[in-house]
């Protein structure tokens, strides 16, 4: 049953091919791990504060420094 619907079953979500076709497009493009730690820049991450107001405040501070 789940060989149905992973393998054969068209979805329009997926502009009419099957979950598997999509995997396959998606996993030629999808950099690995490594690739993907090796790019990343922690020190350009925001974080997002958890209070929206104080989120806010924070950003308008941030245009005056």
């Amino acid at each position: 049953m789940a060989d149905y619907y992973n393998w054969e079953r068209p979805h329009s979500a997926h502009n009419g091919k099957t979950p598997m076709e999509r995997y396959f497009e998606l996993a030629e493009k999808t950099p690995y791990s490594d690739a993907v730690h090796a790019n990343y820049q922690p020190n350009e991450e925001h974080i997002q504060e958890q209070n929206y107001k104080l989120e806010l405040e924070l950003r308008k501070l941030k245009r005056c420094l």
